[in-house]
């Protein structure tokens, strides 16, 4: 390489004219060979540069372990109350318990005060008998038909504890079987200020086929509201009665006031 320069460098000179001899001597003189200089020390370092585009996208990660537990979530709604039960059969009669001791002997026999006494007597039980009859119409608020009682019962319940307790008194939940007796139940709801009432119809054992309280099935009169029976929140399986006279399908845990009919027969 220092050959090559200096045979480039002595071609130079060939070829230029000389116009003074002493300046060929001089420039002879100052001819240069040049030839490659010791390595530099190193520069500094530059500034980072740029950041690069991004690079491929690696493989998926292998799963990692299962979390905690969570926490225990809050209770659901209530679950459909079952069916009312069917009467018990009465248990057997107890022992005879032991004879009680002899009474006091009675006073002698006045029969004339005796008879006045027992008229007196019928006449009070022929007044009471009356009054009776008010107080049903007018205090208690019962309504009457030919074989029918019926008691508005204000108190709010559940549909099985009204039940329960138009049983204890010896009738069950009302059920209007025909138009006269839907009518006379919305009259006597309305006149009670009362928006609605529970009556005996429901659905509890099969969904959509409703039967009265006393489990025969409601087929011959219906009165049902537009748009119901719609078993709302698949819940629905208890009626009220409202005071307009139609029925819609409710919750049977719903409390409300309610309708209890009892045979006059066993009034």
């Amino acid at each position: 390489m220092k050959r090559a320069l200096a045979l480039i460098s002595l071609a130079f000179l060939s070829l230029a004219p000389p116009a003074d001899p002493q300046q060929t001597v001089d420039d002879a003189c100052s001819v240069q060979i040049l030839v490659p200089g010791l390595k530099g020390d190193a520069g500094e370092k530059g500034d980072k540069g740029a950041p690069g585009r991004p690079g491929r996208v690696g493989p998926t990660g292998e799963k990692g372990d299962s979390g905690d537990k969570g926490q225990k979530g809050t209770v659901g709604r209530h679950g459909k109350i079952g069916p009312i039960g069917s009467k018990g059969e009465k248990g057997d009669s107890g022992d005879a318990g032991p004879p009680g001791p002899n009474g006091d002997p009675g006073l002698p026999c006045e029969c004339s005060q005796l008879r006045k006494a027992i008229g007196e007597m019928d006449n009070q039980v022929t007044q009471l008998t009356t009054e009776l009859k008010f107080i049903k119409s007018a205090v208690a608020g019962v309504r009457e038909t030919e074989s029918k009682i019926y008691l508005l019962v204000k108190e709010e319940r559940t549909y099985v504890d009204a039940q329960r307790s138009c049983q204890g008194r010896g009738g069950t939940l009302a059920m209007p079987k025909d138009e006269a007796a839907n009518g006379l139940m919305a009259a006597y709801v309305a006149q009670a200020g009362l928006s609605r009432v529970f009556v005996g119809v429901n659905d509890l054992d099969r969904e959509g086929s409703f039967v009265y309280a006393d489990r025969s099935p409601v087929q011959t009169f219906r009165k049902w509201r537009g748009g119901e029976p719609n078993n709302a929140y698949d819940e629905e399986d208890c009626v009220e009665l409202v005071a307009e006279g139609g029925w819609n399908d409710v919750a049977c845990h719903t409390a409300l006031p309610f309708l209890c009919e009892f045979d006059k027969e066993h009034v």
